[in-house]
């Protein structure tokens, strides 16, 4: 048996370093924590996807008493588009989050397992890997993909 190794990149920026496309999706991401309903953890995340044709998708976490009826900020937006957009691929992602005391996270917040999972189904369906932001006030993380978080993934059955 031998060690497998593997290495993800993620890359690390400076808000004021990132182009003006990422930094207006990063700002939607934004406007959809004040459209969460979090009132059970107090956790409101917003994201914000662009799409091929250059429409851009806010979405937010929806929380509901009767877990897990609520829905993430990701599969929110992603499901909007796939519903309103069905043959426009995801090219671009962010997300950010407000925590219990209003103020934007200081650290990067990742997607759970499961919207991990739909946007490896998301990249695949289209073969079109999604351009990742997750935004902190202190730094953003960068991704050309979904595998850098999930590099074991599962596509097929």
């Amino acid at each position: 048996m031998k060690d497998l190794q593997i290495n993800p990149i993620i890359k690390e920026a400076q808000f004021d370093e990132l182009n003006d496309e990422e930094r207006q999706l990063i700002e939607l991401a934004i406007e959809g924590t004040s459209r969460s309903y979090a009132p059970h953890s107090n956790f409101h995340v917003g994201a914000a996807i662009q799409l091929k044709n250059g429409v851009k998708i806010i979405g937010c976490n929806q929380e509901n008493a009767a877990f897990p009826a609520g829905i993430c900020a990701e599969r929110s937006a992603i499901f909007a588009a796939g519903a309103q957009y069905p043959d426009q691929p995801v090219i671009m992602l962010a997300i950010t989050a407000r925590g219990r005391d209003g103020e934007l996270i200081e650290e990067p917040a990742s997607p759970c397992g499961t919207c991990r999972q739909v946007l490896i189904e998301t990249e695949t369906r289209f073969n079109q890997s999604i351009r990742i932001l997750l935004y902190g006030r202190n730094r953003v993380y960068v991704m050309d993909g979904i595998k850098q978080l999930m590099p074991l993934s599962f596509t097929e059955f």
